[in-house]
């Protein structure tokens, strides 16, 4: 399905609203550009899932866990600096996709990563300069539900 948002806030409650869909063992695999809004995108399912307090990009620690309301994780990944699969192996990160949280996975491709389940998520621009276009393809997450996110449902 494909989406749009129109603000920075907008990409946040999009997120939100995922956070709601997802459970533990759930990976949501952040794809797009520099600046496309996986950050944005990411912080919006951690608000979401009730985390507080500032939340730092993972650019150079490559991986910053939280918990949420209830006691919810949530893994919050960035490997864009990656220079070889086999860092993230070596580092034991991937302990932490499909395990007790949610794991929110910027440039999944860095690592190779393919998991399920799993949302795959597409972000580009838009037209104008807040404007999202988000697509988001379903491996298997038993709570996501497309319907619920119509505001946001792209239309010709």
């Amino acid at each position: 399905m494909l989406y749009k948002t129109n603000s920075e806030s907008d990409t946040r409650r999009l997120g939100a609203a995922l956070s709601g869909m997802l459970s533990p063992g759930d990976a949501v695999l952040l794809y797009g550009d520099l600046g496309a809004g996986k950050s944005v995108l990411a912080r919006g399912i951690a608000r979401g899932m009730g985390v507080e307090g500032p939340m730092p990009s993972p650019t150079f620690t490559l991986m910053i866990p939280y918990t949420g309301e209830g006691g919810r994780r949530l893994y919050h990944f960035d490997l864009y600096r990656l220079s070889d699969p086999e860092e993230y192996y070596a580092a034991g990160l991937d302990e932490f996709v499909g395990g007790d949280g949610v794991a929110v996975v910027e440039w999944p491709q860095m690592a190779d990563l393919e998991t399920t389940p799993a949302l795959d998520v597409q972000m580009s621009r838009g037209e104008g300069e807040e404007a999202r276009l988000i697509e988001i393809e379903n491996y298997g997450v038993r709570g996501f539900d497309p319907g619920a996110l119509t505001e946001w449902e792209a239309r010709s």
